[in-house]
Protein backbone atom coordinates (compact mmCIF):
# COMPACT_ATOMS: atom_id res chain seq x y z
CA UNK A 1 0.00 0.00 0.00
CA UNK A 2 2.59 2.58 0.56
CA UNK A 3 5.97 2.52 -1.72
CA UNK A 4 9.42 2.56 -0.26
CA UNK A 5 11.42 5.76 1.13
CA UNK A 6 13.75 7.63 -0.59
CA UNK A 7 17.33 7.40 0.65
CA UNK A 8 17.24 10.17 3.47
CA UNK A 9 17.89 6.96 5.74
CA UNK A 10 20.56 8.93 8.14
CA UNK A 11 20.91 7.35 11.90
CA UNK A 12 18.93 3.55 12.15
CA UNK A 13 16.51 2.47 14.80
CA UNK A 14 15.85 -0.40 16.42
CA UNK A 15 11.96 -0.95 16.96
CA UNK A 16 12.49 -0.04 20.57
CA UNK A 17 14.51 2.98 19.55
CA UNK A 18 11.68 3.94 17.21
CA UNK A 19 8.95 3.41 19.57
CA UNK A 20 11.14 5.43 21.93
CA UNK A 21 11.14 8.20 19.53
CA UNK A 22 7.49 8.62 18.46
CA UNK A 23 6.04 7.84 21.26
CA UNK A 24 4.20 5.00 19.72
CA UNK A 25 4.50 1.58 21.53
CA UNK A 26 6.22 -1.41 19.67
CA UNK A 27 3.01 -3.27 19.97
CA UNK A 28 1.65 -0.03 17.95
CA UNK A 29 4.24 -0.09 15.22
CA UNK A 30 4.28 -3.24 14.33
CA UNK A 31 0.40 -2.95 13.40
CA UNK A 32 0.55 0.07 11.41
CA UNK A 33 4.00 -1.61 9.34
CA UNK A 34 1.36 -4.55 9.09
CA UNK A 35 -1.44 -2.50 7.94
CA UNK A 36 1.15 -0.87 5.05
CA UNK A 37 1.36 2.84 7.22
CA UNK A 38 4.87 2.32 6.85
CA UNK A 39 7.24 0.35 4.93
CA UNK A 40 9.31 -2.70 6.16
CA UNK A 41 12.23 -2.39 7.80
CA UNK A 42 15.99 -2.92 6.61
CA UNK A 43 17.47 -5.95 7.79
CA UNK A 44 20.77 -6.51 9.13
CA UNK A 45 21.14 -9.89 9.73
CA UNK A 46 17.68 -10.69 11.85
CA UNK A 47 17.55 -6.82 13.23
CA UNK A 48 14.96 -4.99 11.55
CA UNK A 49 16.02 -1.49 11.36
CA UNK A 50 14.41 1.99 10.71
CA UNK A 51 15.14 5.47 9.61
CA UNK A 52 14.11 8.80 9.57
CA UNK A 53 11.29 8.51 6.90
CA UNK A 54 9.79 5.96 9.54
CA UNK A 55 9.48 7.87 12.04
CA UNK A 56 8.17 11.03 10.40
CA UNK A 57 5.31 8.75 9.14
CA UNK A 58 5.06 7.36 12.51
CA UNK A 59 4.22 11.16 13.66
CA UNK A 60 2.58 12.14 10.78
CA UNK A 61 0.11 8.90 11.63
CA UNK A 62 0.32 10.65 14.92
CA UNK A 63 -1.29 14.64 14.11
CA UNK A 64 -3.83 12.68 12.01
CA UNK A 65 -4.93 10.41 15.26
CA UNK A 66 -5.24 13.43 17.19
CA UNK A 67 -7.36 15.41 14.77
CA UNK A 68 -9.81 12.06 14.75
CA UNK A 69 -8.77 10.54 11.53
CA UNK A 70 -10.46 6.95 11.31
CA UNK A 71 -7.26 4.11 10.63
CA UNK A 72 -9.04 3.68 6.81
CA UNK A 73 -8.97 7.73 6.32
CA UNK A 74 -5.17 8.01 7.58
CA UNK A 75 -4.77 4.83 4.88
CA UNK A 76 -6.56 7.05 2.51
CA UNK A 77 -4.10 9.65 3.36
CA UNK A 78 -1.18 8.38 3.09
CA UNK A 79 -1.85 6.79 -0.24
CA UNK A 80 -2.58 10.36 -1.89
CA UNK A 81 1.51 11.52 -0.85
CA UNK A 82 4.10 11.43 -3.27
CA UNK A 83 5.31 8.04 -3.48
CA UNK A 84 8.56 9.02 -2.51
CA UNK A 85 8.15 11.81 0.11
CA UNK A 86 10.86 11.60 2.86
CA UNK A 87 11.03 12.94 6.13
CA UNK A 88 11.06 16.55 4.50
CA UNK A 89 8.09 16.29 2.94
CA UNK A 90 6.16 14.14 5.99
CA UNK A 91 7.45 17.19 7.69
CA UNK A 92 6.08 19.53 5.61
CA UNK A 93 2.23 17.25 5.77
CA UNK A 94 2.56 17.50 9.49
CA UNK A 95 2.95 21.27 9.80
CA UNK A 96 -0.11 21.47 7.63
CA UNK A 97 -2.20 18.64 9.52
CA UNK A 98 -1.28 19.86 13.38
CA UNK A 99 -4.02 20.72 15.33
CA UNK A 100 -4.59 24.32 15.65
CA UNK A 101 -5.54 23.59 19.13
CA UNK A 102 -5.47 20.61 21.45
CA UNK A 103 -8.50 18.61 21.46
CA UNK A 104 -7.68 15.73 23.77
CA UNK A 105 -10.87 13.77 23.35
CA UNK A 106 -11.47 10.77 25.40
CA UNK A 107 -14.39 8.05 25.77
CA UNK A 108 -15.70 7.77 29.17
CA UNK A 109 -18.83 6.72 31.12
CA UNK A 110 -21.67 8.09 32.73
CA UNK A 111 -19.80 7.97 36.47
CA UNK A 112 -16.42 9.49 35.47
CA UNK A 113 -18.73 12.23 33.24
CA UNK A 114 -20.44 13.14 37.03
CA UNK A 115 -17.01 12.85 38.70
CA UNK A 116 -15.52 15.36 36.27
CA UNK A 117 -18.61 17.82 36.81
CA UNK A 118 -18.41 17.54 39.91
CA UNK A 119 -22.67 16.40 39.92
CA UNK A 120 -25.16 13.77 39.38
CA UNK A 121 -25.80 15.00 35.76
CA UNK A 122 -29.56 15.66 35.42
CA UNK A 123 -30.98 14.50 31.26
CA UNK A 124 -31.31 18.53 30.62
CA UNK A 125 -27.99 19.23 31.81
CA UNK A 126 -26.41 16.39 29.81
CA UNK A 127 -28.63 17.72 27.04
CA UNK A 128 -27.03 21.47 27.14
CA UNK A 129 -23.01 19.70 27.41
CA UNK A 130 -24.19 18.07 24.14
CA UNK A 131 -25.84 21.25 22.36
CA UNK A 132 -22.54 22.95 23.86
CA UNK A 133 -20.27 20.66 21.90
CA UNK A 134 -18.75 19.49 25.35
CA UNK A 135 -20.08 15.45 24.85
CA UNK A 136 -21.03 13.50 22.41
CA UNK A 137 -23.20 10.74 23.38
CA UNK A 138 -22.14 7.59 22.07
CA UNK A 139 -23.98 3.98 21.09
CA UNK A 140 -22.64 2.18 24.59
CA UNK A 141 -23.83 4.64 26.58
CA UNK A 142 -20.54 6.44 27.27
CA UNK A 143 -19.62 9.27 25.93
CA UNK A 144 -17.05 11.15 23.83
CA UNK A 145 -15.23 14.30 25.92
CA UNK A 146 -14.11 16.91 23.41
CA UNK A 147 -11.43 18.59 26.22
CA UNK A 148 -11.45 19.48 29.78
CA UNK A 149 -11.46 23.55 28.66
CA UNK A 150 -14.67 22.67 26.98
CA UNK A 151 -16.10 20.62 29.86
CA UNK A 152 -15.22 23.58 31.62
CA UNK A 153 -16.86 26.07 29.96
CA UNK A 154 -20.04 23.65 29.71
CA UNK A 155 -20.11 23.33 33.34
CA UNK A 156 -19.87 27.06 34.06
CA UNK A 157 -22.57 27.28 31.56
CA UNK A 158 -24.66 25.21 33.76
CA UNK A 159 -24.04 27.38 37.13
CA UNK A 160 -24.51 30.78 35.03
CA UNK A 161 -27.73 30.65 36.11
CA UNK A 162 -28.93 32.33 32.94
CA UNK A 163 -31.76 30.25 30.56
CA UNK A 164 -29.80 27.52 28.46
CA UNK A 165 -31.22 28.77 25.69
CA UNK A 166 -29.02 31.76 25.79
CA UNK A 167 -26.14 29.81 25.57
CA UNK A 168 -27.17 27.17 23.11
CA UNK A 169 -27.87 30.39 20.75
CA UNK A 170 -24.30 31.82 21.91
CA UNK A 171 -22.72 28.70 20.86
CA UNK A 172 -24.63 28.35 17.14
CA UNK A 173 -23.50 31.44 16.58
CA UNK A 174 -19.88 30.94 17.43
CA UNK A 175 -19.81 27.82 14.75
CA UNK A 176 -21.43 29.47 12.57
CA UNK A 177 -19.35 32.28 11.94
CA UNK A 178 -15.57 30.42 13.20
CA UNK A 179 -16.27 27.82 10.70
CA UNK A 180 -17.40 29.90 7.72
CA UNK A 181 -13.90 31.90 8.58
CA UNK A 182 -12.15 28.75 8.98
CA UNK A 183 -13.03 27.80 5.37
CA UNK A 184 -12.75 31.45 4.08
CA UNK A 185 -8.80 31.33 5.61
CA UNK A 186 -8.22 27.38 4.43
CA UNK A 187 -9.02 28.76 1.08
CA UNK A 188 -7.14 31.43 0.60
CA UNK A 189 -3.89 29.67 2.27
CA UNK A 190 -4.82 26.63 -0.64
CA UNK A 191 -4.78 28.96 -3.07
CA UNK A 192 -1.88 31.47 -2.18
CA UNK A 193 0.35 29.17 -0.72
CA UNK A 194 0.42 25.84 -0.93
CA UNK A 195 -1.28 25.78 -4.65
CA UNK A 196 1.59 27.91 -5.94
CA UNK A 197 4.40 25.41 -4.22
CA UNK A 198 2.65 22.12 -5.86
CA UNK A 199 2.84 23.89 -9.16
CA UNK A 200 6.71 24.62 -8.58
CA UNK A 201 7.03 21.00 -8.46
CA UNK A 202 7.12 21.06 -4.69
CA UNK A 203 11.05 22.36 -4.68
CA UNK A 204 12.55 20.35 -1.75
CA UNK A 205 14.63 23.75 -0.72
CA UNK A 206 10.64 25.42 0.34
CA UNK A 207 9.65 22.56 2.04
CA UNK A 208 11.45 23.65 5.63
CA UNK A 209 10.44 26.67 5.12
CA UNK A 210 7.46 26.44 4.60
CA UNK A 211 6.97 24.22 7.29
CA UNK A 212 8.47 26.78 9.63
CA UNK A 213 6.29 29.69 7.95
CA UNK A 214 3.34 27.53 9.00
CA UNK A 215 4.77 26.91 12.43
CA UNK A 216 4.31 30.70 12.80
CA UNK A 217 0.81 31.02 11.11
CA UNK A 218 -0.89 29.61 13.27
CA UNK A 219 -0.64 31.12 16.54
CA UNK A 220 -0.58 34.62 15.00
CA UNK A 221 -3.76 33.68 13.26
CA UNK A 222 -4.95 32.49 16.52
CA UNK A 223 -4.13 35.71 18.16
CA UNK A 224 -5.42 37.89 15.13
CA UNK A 225 -8.63 36.52 15.42
CA UNK A 226 -9.23 37.15 19.00
CA UNK A 227 -8.11 40.88 18.67
CA UNK A 228 -10.42 41.12 15.84
CA UNK A 229 -13.04 40.03 17.72
CA UNK A 230 -12.70 41.98 20.74
CA UNK A 231 -12.33 45.46 18.69
CA UNK A 232 -15.69 44.30 16.76
CA UNK A 233 -17.75 43.72 19.75
CA UNK A 234 -16.10 47.31 21.25
CA UNK A 235 -16.72 49.14 18.45
CA UNK A 236 -20.48 47.89 18.25
CA UNK A 237 -20.77 48.72 21.88
CA UNK A 238 -19.32 52.25 21.06
CA UNK A 239 -21.66 52.70 17.92
CA UNK A 240 -24.61 51.28 19.88
CA UNK A 241 -24.24 53.69 22.96
CA UNK A 242 -23.38 56.51 20.19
Amino acid sequence: MVATFGPDQGDLMTIDQLAERSGITVRNIRFYAGRGLIPPPQLRGRTGLYGPDHLARLELVSELSALGFTLSAIEGHLERLPARAGAAELALQRALLAPWVPEEIEEIDRAELDRRTGRTLSHDELATLVELGAVTPLDDGRVRLHGTTVLGIGVAVLDSGLPTEHWQHVHQLIEQHTTALAEDLMKLFQDEILQPYRDRGRPAEERSRLAAALSQLKPLTMRGVMTAFGRAVNKTIRERIG
